[in-house]
Parts: structure tokens; C-alpha cells; sequence
């Protein structure tokens, strides 16, 4: 590793951590009611949508208001995609995807997963990316904030008998964050090279005077919401490596910013909630402790390069550059690559299926562990503090203290829906790679025997369960097993882990706000922090490990003794 390279990762997390504060404050008063700038917008989008604003739901009917929206915009979605040859902005005539196709691409972007087991610039006509997936990529970024809201406040006073309104929080997350902030970054875009047009493609003359296809369309405000609301879904198949989406290294830069900075804009905005700030900054301490020590992980493993490369002189000990674009260089790929995996983006300028098999593991690591390093927008929140209520639960058991969190008795009924989470997503990625790689279908879309082809399976299913999104790029996935089960994994993932949270959430929000005492546990300082990661990578990832250690790390030592499967 460089110096030059280590200072990148610093920027990096320097200039997100920075705007995390400020935009936690905005947050916060978005989640109030307290930023008011579009009011007259808003209402009359309430009364055209016959919303009631000052309606409160419990957390039963704010779980069954998002999943009938998801569920609704899911058809809507597959009705586009299966019909996408009569919709306008189609000039180049592509035809509805398939019923198993459609079905996966519209759980994948109602539940901020965006995976894409399709070819964009030859399935996916503009309209379809204008009026199916962009759309979605909001609407699903806004329900995953709007369910970190519904939590911040079980904790904020005690005797709730509500989390507040879904479809409000909903409207003013989209009217007053993603669409402004959006905007905003599509004109960076544009003014940087990045195409915002409803034209089929452009035809530009090669240098060894050939003529060459390519397609255009809107990009920019798609590439926008994709970081932002840490969707993921490229406009072009080679995703943020295509230089119509990421053109040069500033733009790579800016893109890795806006896919971080909400993650960890959230926790500041609990603490403000809270009235209680280093809770909010012991939270984010957290998800930046684990995501930088992934980020110089990964840097280091492709930086020490293929050995089987170097011995046979291919390559000198500068690297492993395969599958990286040579204009952002390792340092960037590594760090694009972390932050895209320890959130929900699955956006990659480099490609996984190319890492070593270390620096692959570590991207794969991070989604097992719930991504929560800062996770999706909203999701990670959510996540982060269901560990957070099994870490003093584990503090309570070894000091023999009634488990508390932030003023509120965590009993029985909050582990065991903590548990059920984190466990039943475990079970559907261990269940579902386990049995792809026994039928013959799911051995056929591997593009890679033993261990590594043990990692793409297990890499897919973890991408799906935890609505990542990323590949390896070494799986075949349009088949009938994998576009149903992992667009069941998408949906499962989502939605059997939200529920559960809301749930404590309510149970939480009714019990009373207990004051501090000399018997209450820290939960600001560096022990709790320490015992937070410590909880993340035991409870969260452990159970992995054998699969793991039969996939990337078996790999890894078979690359260090020289041979391969």
C-alpha cells in the first residue's frame, strides 16, 4: 500500500463524515415536521392523494401501509417491464422482459436491492428507466428512511401508541431529501460528461476510422438517486465502471460520497431526536471503525496482487489490476467497491469476480454481517440498532443487569424478534446457495468450479437476502431457479426483517422512558462501541464462516501454494 492510496481512503471518509453532521441535523427536522419549504407542495399532494397528515399509525399499521405500497408498486412495476414495447420513449423498440425476468427485476428495485440479471442497454427501453425503475429507486430509498424514522421514535418519550404516519414521512422525505439532493447531483453530472437524454444512442467514429454504437439515455438523474438512495441498478451494464455513468475520477469520488453519506447522516440524526447526541455518534463510530478497516483490508489484498500472476512474471508486485478500470487505480476500486457492499448500493466501478479472493471475501463479509457499515438508507439504521439492543443484552447477561437502552427495558419479546431477524436472512442465504449448488441449474450458471464458483453462488444469495444487489459477474443468474428464488430472497429480505423491526419498535415506543442511573450501562464510549463490533461480526457474521472459509478462503490458500482448482 501507498501513502497516496491511504490518504484517498481518508478523504473519502473525511468528506463524508463531514456532511454527515450537517445533513443528520436536516434529517432530524425533516423527521420532525420542522423543514417546511415545499408545505404548500405537500398539502396539496395530501389532498390529491386523500392522505390524512395528522393521522398516526401503530406499528401494525404502518408495517401493513408499507407492504401494501411495496406490494402494489411491485405489480405496477412488473406490468411496465412485462409491457415496456408499448410504452413511449422506446426508440429503439426493445420488447417486454420475460414473466420469470420481470418478476426478479420488480422485486429487485421495490425493495432497493436493484439487482440486475438483464443486459440494460439491450432489455430496458428509456421509458421503462424512467417511468419503472427511477421511480422506484426513490420510492424505495424513501420507505427504508421513513422505517428509520417510525424507530428513532420508539425511543424518543415512552407511552407511545403510535410511530407516526408512513405516508407522511414518505412524502416529505422525497419532497425535502432525495429529489432535491438528486437534482442537484444529476447537473454535477451532466456538467462532468454524464448524458441526460431520451435519445436511442449515438454513433462516433473510432480511431482506426470504424464507426461505433453506443447507447444514451437518461443517465445522470438515474445515477443520481443510484448512489444517493444506495440503489445500485446501472444504466449500462458495466454499471459505475462505464465512463457515461462515472467519467472520471471526481465523479468517482463524488459518486462514493453520495452512496455514504445518508448511512451515516442517520445515526446523527437519532441522537438529535434523542436530545442526546454521542448516542447517535457512538452508533456512526461504529459503522465507520468497520467500514474503514474494510476499505484498507480490501486495499491491501489487491495490492499485494495475484501470487500465481507473479510468479509467473506476468505481473510485477504492483498489483492486482484485473477487473479495475485503470483511471481510478486500486486505492479508489477497493474503496468504491467496500462502500458499495457495506450499504445496499451494489454499484461497483471494479469488478468482484476479478478481486483476489481476500479482497473478494471482505465486500462479501459485509453483507453477511446485516450491512450495516452504514447499510441502505434507513435499513442499516434499523439494523445497527437491533444489534445494539443484542449487544446490552449480552452486557446484561455478563453483569447481571436488566438489560436497558436509551431509557427502555429491553425484555424477552425485543431478543427474540431481534434473533428472529437476523436468523431467518441467514437461513435463506445458507438455504439457498446450499441448494442451487446441488441441482443441476444452478451448477450450470456458475462460470467457475470449486471454491471460487462456491463464492459466486454464496455471493448471489447474499446480495439478494440483504438487498445489495452486487455480483461477482461470474453467474449466469437468468434462469428459472435463480430469477425466482433470488427475487424471493429480495423480497424475504426486506420485508421478514422490517416487520420484526417495527414490531419492537412499537413495543418499545408503548414502554415507559426510564431516567439514567449509576446501574444503567454507557452507551457512548469506546467500550460500547468495542462491544457493538465485537456483536455485529460474532452474532451477525459468525455463522458464515464455514461457508466462507469453504469458498474465498480456501481459495486464497490454494492461490498462495501456487495452485488452482
Amino acid at each position: 500500500m501507498t501513502i497516496d492510496g491511504l490518504l484517498y481512503i481518508a478523504l473519502v471518509f473525511t468528506l463524508v463524515l463531514g456532511a454527515a453532521f450537517p445533513l443528520g441535523h436536516y434529517l432530524a427536522a425533516i423527521f420532525e415536521g420542522r423543514v417546511q419549504f415545499l408545505r404548500k407542495a405537500e398539502s396539496a399532494f395530501y389532498r390529491f392523494s386523500g392522505i390524512d397528515p395528522a393521522r398516526e399509525m401503530r406499528w401494525q399499521n404502518y408495517a401493513a401501509t408499507l407492504i401494501l405500497l411495496s406490494f402494489i408498486h411491485f405489480l405496477l412495476l412488473y406490468a411496465i417491464l412485462r409491457l415496456q414495447f408499448f410504452l413511449p420513449l422506446n426508440p429503439q423498440h426493445i420488447a417486454g422482459m420475460s414473466p420469470r425476468l420481470a418478476f426478479n427485476t420488480a422485486a429487485s428495485f421495490t425493495t432497493n436491492t436493484n439487482w440486475q440479471a438483464y443486459v440494460p442497454e439491450a432489455q430496458i427501453s428509456n421509458g421503462a428507466q424512467v417511468f419503472g425503475l427511477t421511480v422506484h429507486m426513490f420510492i424505495s430509498a424513501a420507505a427504508g428512511i421513513a422505517c428509520a424514522a417510525a424507530v428513532m421514535r420508539a425511543f424518543c418519550a415512552g407511552g407511545l401508541t403510535s410511530l407516526g404516519n408512513f405516508y407522511v414521512d414518505l412524502t416529505r422525505v422525497t419532497f425535502y431529501l432525495l429529489i432535491p439532493v438528486s437534482l442537484i447531483a444529476a447537473i454535477l453530472l451532466v456538467a462532468a460528461g454524464v448524458p441526460q437524454s431520451f435519445g436511442p444512442f449515438i454513433t462516433a467514429h473510432t480511431i482506426n476510422a470504424g464507426l461505433q454504437t453506443i447507447a444514451i439515455g437518461p443517465v445522470a438523474l438515474q445515477e443520481a438517486i443510484k448512489e444517493f438512495g444506495t440503489n445500485g441498478g446501472g444504466f449500462f451494464n458495466a454499471n459505475s465502471a462505464h465512463p457515461f455513468e462515472n467519467p472520471n475520477a471526481l465523479t468517482n469520488l463524488f459518486e462514493n460520497w453520495l452512496d455514504l453519506v445518508i448511512g451515516f447522516a442517520l445515526p446523527i440524526a437519532f441522537g438529535i431526536m434523542l436530545r442526546d447526541k454521542p448516542q447517535g455518534r457512538a452508533l456512526m463510530a461504529a459503522m465507520a471503525i468497520i467500514l474503514a478497516t474494510a476499505c484498507i483490508g480490501t486495499y491491501a489484498a489487491e495490492q499485494a496482487g495475484n501470487p500465481l500472476h507473479i510468479a509467473a512474471g506476468v505481473s510485477a508486485h504492483d498489483g492486482n489490476y484485473e477487473g479495475k478500470e485503470v483511471r481510478f487505480g486500486i486505492p479508489a476500486s477497493a474503496t468504491f467497491n467496500v462502500s458499495a457492499t457495506g450499504t445496499s448500493t451494489g454499484a461497483v466501478d471494479s469488478f468482484t469476480d476479478s478481486y483476489t479472493p481476500l479482497g473478494g471475501a471482505i465486500p462479501l463479509f459485509l453483507m453477511q454481517i446485516g450491512e450495516v457499515t452504514p447499510g441502505g438508507v434507513g435499513s442499516g439504521f434499523y439494523t445497527i440498532i437491533i444489534f445494539a439492543l443484542l449487544a446490552v443484552f449480552v452486557a446484561g447477561l455478563m453483569v447481571g443487569r436488566t438489560p436497558e437502552y436509551l431509557g427502555k427495558k429491553i425484555q424477552s419479546r425485543e431478543i427474540k424478534l431481534a434473533m428472529l431477524g437476523v436468523l431467518v436472512l441467514t437461513l435463506f442465504i445458507l438455504g439457498g446457495a446450499g441448494f442451487s449448488l446441488v441441482t443441476k441449474s444452478g451448477l450450470a450458471s456458475l462460470a467457475n468450479a470449486g471454491p471460487h464458483g462456491l463464492s459466486e453462488m454464496l455471493y448471489a444469495w447474499s446480495s439478494a437476502t440483504e438487498n445489495n444487489g452486487s455480483a461477482m459477474a461470474g453467474l449466469s443468474a437468468d434462469t428459472p431457479l435463480l430469477d425466482y428464488g433470488l427475487g424471493a430472497a429480495m423480497l424475504f429480505g426486506r420485508f421478514a426483517f422490517m416487520i420484526p423491526v417495527l414490531a419492537i419498535a412499537g413495543g418499545l415506543a408503548a414502554k415507559p422512558k426510564l431516567a439514567s442511573s449509576a446501574g444503567s450501562f454507557p452507551t457512548t464510549g469506546p467500550l460500547f462501541i468495542g462491544l457493538l463490533i465485537g456483536v455485529i461480526i460474532i452474532l451477525g457474521g459468525l455463522q458464515f464462516l464455514p461457508a466462507d472459509t469453504l469458498g474465498p478462503l480456501a481459495e486464497h490458500y490454494l492461490l498462495a501454494a501456487g495452485k488452482t482448482f
